[in-house]
């Protein structure tokens, strides 16, 4: 009896919810299925994963995390403690640390959509969990490692929270709240333009002038919860002079921030930029799109109007203000660039579809129109499905398990060619096997060199890349070809 008792439980629930949990089933399948054979593993992750397993095997606790792509600025170190229980659970195979990613990428969206049906209801969460969850984008960062990959899901759950906050006037949603901010700051720091949608709803779409205090308390809180999760970055720049501060100093006055040219047309290339990943594919003319993001914008303007519902204000704020001010910044426009506001546009158009399909039978076939086109092309593109793995994590072992042994007992320089291949994924599994080179931070030189080459011809010899000249006067004392790589093992000259 005390064994069948749950199952009683479960199977009513699981008989009223049988679509849901399908639909459950089916976006975790597409983050889960071959994820070992195509997660990437380049020399960004295996940097992440030689952190990662260095705080496993609790040989160093870092207080920052990866390098911006802008120089000497650091984001927080979160990601890295996120992720490391995985890569324990999976005994140091990397592929624990994809599963990380696409794991708490399942967990948000069904947060997320538990959350969205206490606001608009159950059709707004299953139409949003459908269009986040089918959405390539969405499905191809959810099935690697890299700290941009979760900056959607948080994002959203950040503003989720700010609304409860302000809303349930609980101060756990202030903690909560606080702590989220924190987290989607450190995995990037474009992030910080969502103060610019918190600052708008604060001023125009809350009771501020009724509640000034009560609010403010609630905010006092959730600095102070922010504040917390970022003691690590605080602890670094006091150690380290204050590196990181001053580097982000460098960055506004020593760098045009502001991108030249007409704002319409920036305005225009960058909704080009954000639209292209959610369409599966890039619009020739950018006015055109910006033409159809208008209508839209419309449409949702006046569908707000109508619902009354401050949630989605809120969304609409982060989209547009997020695209107006990321289009003034002098920066590429890379797809996680758009994190921050990925969620809040399927939310928007989750809202809308529910909206059309109760209004009249025809907004159920252009629902049903839009819902079959959008799965198709984004279904189309789902390359894990019947592709060639990619391998990428075998290969790096592969390669270290041969040159373990050529390295011996002895201490030993690493570097490639060209320069940007990197070799930190390979240096990952030769840590495994207890081989760690000697620093090149600190120009220490070994009496060995082994130079990895991906495209000839290899500049081994007199090179060019400072990496490999650092070793002084070289000869070639060996070559090895494993795995489409050369490997050149170099001797001083005397």
């Amino acid at each position: 009896m005390p064994v069948r008792r749950p199952f009683r439980t479960i199977l009513p629930i699981v008989s009223k919810n049988r679509g849901l949990i399908l639909l459950f089933l089916a976006v975790s399948f597409i983050r889960l299925y071959r994820l070992s054979d195509f997660a990437m593993f380049l020399s960004d992750q295996g940097r992440d994963a030689i952190i990662v397993k260095r705080i496993v095997t609790g040989e160093h606790f870092p207080a920052i995390g990866a390098p911006t792509s802008i120089g000497q600025v650091y984001l927080g170190p979160f990601y890295y403690y996120f992720i490391a229980p995985f890569l324990w659970l999976f005994s140091f195979d990397p592929a624990g640390l994809a599963f990380a990613v696409a794991f708490y990428s399942i967990l948000g969206l069904i947060v997320s959509y538990l959350l969205i049906k206490k606001i608009l209801g159950r059709s707004v969460g299953a139409f949003f969990l459908i269009f986040a969850g089918f959405s390539f984008v969405m499905v191809d960062t959810s099935r690697f490692s890299w700290n941009p990959n979760l900056l959607p899901t948080f994002s959203f759950l950040t503003l989720l929270l700010y609304y409860f906050m302000l809303k349930e006037k609980k101060y756990v949603y202030s903690i909560l709240f606080g702590s989220f901010f924190a987290f989607c700051l450190q995995l990037h720091y474009l992030s910080s333009l969502l103060v610019l949608p918190f600052f708008l709803y604060l001023v125009l779409g809350s009771r501020l002038h009724k509640e000034f205090l009560p609010t403010l308390k609630r905010l006092a809180v959730a600095c102070f919860a922010f504040l917390f999760w970022n003691i690590p970055l605080l602890i670094f720049d006091l150690r380290h002079g204050f590196l990181n501060s001053k580097n982000f100093y460098k960055l506004f006055t020593e760098r045009a921030m502001v991108e030249s040219g007409s704002l319409f047309s920036r305005l225009a290339q960058t909704s080009n930029y954000f639209f292209s990943p959610l369409i599966t594919t890039h619009l020739p003319n950018p006015i055109v799109l910006l033409l159809i993001l208008l209508i839209l914008f419309v449409s949702i303007v006046t569908f707000i109007r109508q619902k009354r519902d401050s949630f989605l204000f809120l969304n609409l704020l982060n989209i547009s203000s997020y695209l107006l001010f990321f289009s003034l910044l002098n920066s590429p426009k890379y797809t996680h660039y758009f994190g921050p506001i990925f969620f809040s546009m399927f939310f928007l158009i989750a809202s809308l579809s529910v909206y059309g399909w109760k209004r009249s039978p025809y907004g159920k076939i252009l629902v049903c129109i839009v819902l079959i086109l959008y799965l198709y092309t984004n279904g189309r593109q789902y390359y894990f499905l019947f592709g060639k793995s990619y391998g990428q994590i075998l290969h790096a072992k592969t390669v270290a398990e041969f040159l373990a042994p050529k390295i011996g007992n002895r201490p030993f320089n690493i570097a490639t060619w060209p320069v940007e291949f990197a070799e930190d994924h390979y240096l990952y599994f030769l840590e495994l096997k207890g081989h760690v080179p000697v620093s090149r931070e600190k120009i220490e030189i070994s009496d060995q060199m082994f130079v990895l080459c991906s495209q000839k011809p290899c500049r081994v010899i007199q090179s060019p890349s400072w990496n490999i000249s650092m070793f002084g006067k070289a000869k070639i004392a060996t070559i090895w070809d494993v795995e489409n790589i050369t490997i050149y093992k170099l001797a001083h000259d005397k």
